[in-house]
């Protein structure tokens, strides 16, 4: 099921998410129904508080992305990127490593909205898959930089927090009047 998605000025993404203590029919059907939403808005991950649910529950999909590689290493050693994905992260712990990277973000909360975000280059993943096992992996490019933005929703930061203020300033504009407009629409409901 397509879930609707709260956009910029929703209180709930600013919320840190609940741990998740069991792998439940409904957390199952959740991280379902994130990726089908995911994919029909055409994003490569989307948190728990973008579909307004403040839970440590994320999901990735990096595989459709050609012109920003991602690379993914598991027990030390390169894996399949494709046969990894979709990816459902509950309770993502992590480490980010390496030299920081400008690249460009946008954010399905955030539609038409883009930014430089400097990030690290690499992450080392662990977490809990949609069946409750364990999994870890250490991710780079595009992987690491979705991965870095999807933890940050989950503990209540956006992209927005990110962007130097120059950027932020120039966004100024298109970001007071989605805030006005989401806020606008909770009084209405």
């Amino acid at each position: 099921m397509i879930l609707d998605i709260v956009k910029y000025g929703h209180p709930v993404l600013r919320q840190k998410g609940a741990r998740i203590e069991g792998i439940t029919r409904e957390i199952k059907k959740l991280a379902e129904d994130m990726l089908e939403t995911m994919r029909a808005n055409k994003g490569v991950g989307l948190a728990a508080q973008q579909i307004g649910r403040a839970l440590q529950l994320t999901v990735i999909d990096v595989r459709d992305v050609k012109d920003r590689p991602s690379w993914l290493e598991l027990d030390g050693k390169p894996a399949d990127l494709n046969a990894f994905m979709p990816l459902v992260l509950i309770n993502p712990e992590i480490t980010p490593l390496g030299e920081f990277v400008s690249g460009g973000e946008g954010c399905l909360s955030f539609p038409e909205i883009f930014g430089e975000i400097a990030r690290p280059e690499s992450v080392d993943v662990k977490a809990l898959n949609e069946k409750g096992k364990p999994v870890e992996f250490r991710g780079g490019g595009l992987l690491a930089r979705v991965v870095q933005h999807e933890v940050d929703h989950l503990n209540g930061i956006l992209f927005i927090d990110r962007m130097d203020k120059a950027t932020k300033e120039e966004l100024r504009p298109q970001l007071d009047a989605l805030q006005a407009d989401t806020k606008a629409a909770l009084q209405k409901k």
